[in-house]
């Protein structure tokens, strides 16, 4: 499953390790240590599991703010972790495949997306990406469908007009993916609001490929491209639980090609808007 529409699902929920994260997990081995308590003591302490606590230690997983918080208070309350903490160098909830592409798309002034499987990650409401999330196995605990959720709302950040630099956006989505019906019928009415109340900014262009689409340059799969400040065009692709960033000029330049023949087959941005509200009309 994509990694922007299921942030950190399956086995790439926990991302690799950095020297920042080791280095966190190391401080807290040695306060937890110095206390005289055992992993299982201080994640009862904490009211985190046990293996949470493993993962923080070893520089496995991201903590997430209320673990650090608990653990600052538990273990002297020193300020070193909260001072750690602001240095750590990983994104929490984000696949790690998925991770150099979203430190690019953070700066990117352009930002090209065709999606055939799911609503676009910064254009999912909370409810459908929850919904996304509980789809695809393995099911998340909650702690760690909350984080991913908190991720991808915290993208969402990149679609605003105050910016900078500021973003222009185009989105193209299959007609099939909103007629899906994912998470129900509440869900997809709020998503359809969504859409139509966002794609009004001047930085947003939403456009819907019809069901019927006899000729479609979109059948290889999901698209993605963005421009950095410096002019430097990017591409990405991604499958099952894996990603990869495409930087080749050859390669970038066909997938322009796929998706400028895209824009031109999608239903143009007025009447994408009429279809979605004739299907929110008829939920």
């Amino acid at each position: 499953m994509a990694a922007d529409s299921l942030v950190g699902t399956g086995t790439g929920g926990e991302p690799e390790c950095s020297d920042s994260l080791r280095t966190f997990g190391a401080v807290v081995q040695a306060l937890r240590e110095h206390a005289g308590l055992s992993r299982a003591e201080l994640a009862e302490l904490l009211h985190f599991s046990k293996h949470t606590v493993a993962s923080v230690e070893l520089g496995r997983r991201m903590p997430d703010p209320l673990f650090v918080e608990r653990a600052e208070q538990a273990l002297g309350n020193t300020g070193a972790l909260r001072k750690a903490a602001a240095h750590l160098a990983r994104q929490p909830g984000l696949a790690a495949w998925f991770r150099q592409w979203a430190r690019l798309e953070a700066m990117a002034i352009s930002l090209c997306t065709y999606e055939c499987r799911v609503v676009p990650g910064l254009l999912q409401t909370e409810a459908y990406a929850r919904a996304v999330s509980l789809s695809v196995p393995p099911i998340p605990d909650e702690e760690e469908l909350n984080t991913r959720i908190a991720a991808r709302m915290q993208r969402q950040e990149f679609l605003s007009t105050q910016r900078k630099p500021p973003c222009a956006f185009s989105f193209i989505i299959e007609e099939s993916v909103l007629r899906r019906g994912t998470g129900g019928t509440e869900a997809m009415r709020e998503q359809l609001d969504r859409l139509q109340d966002i794609e009004p900014r001047w930085n947003i262009e939403v456009q819907v490929m019809p069901l019927w689409q006899p000729v479609h340059a979109g059948l290889d799969g999901p698209i993605r491209l963005l421009e950095t400040p410096e002019n430097q065009w990017f591409g990405y692709s991604e499958g099952q639980e894996n990603g990869r960033l495409i930087s080749d000029r050859k390669e970038v330049s066909l997938l322009h090609q796929r998706y400028a023949k895209l824009r031109s087959q999608a239903l143009t941005p007025a009447d994408s808007r009429s279809l979605l509200e004739q299907m929110r009309g008829a939920l």
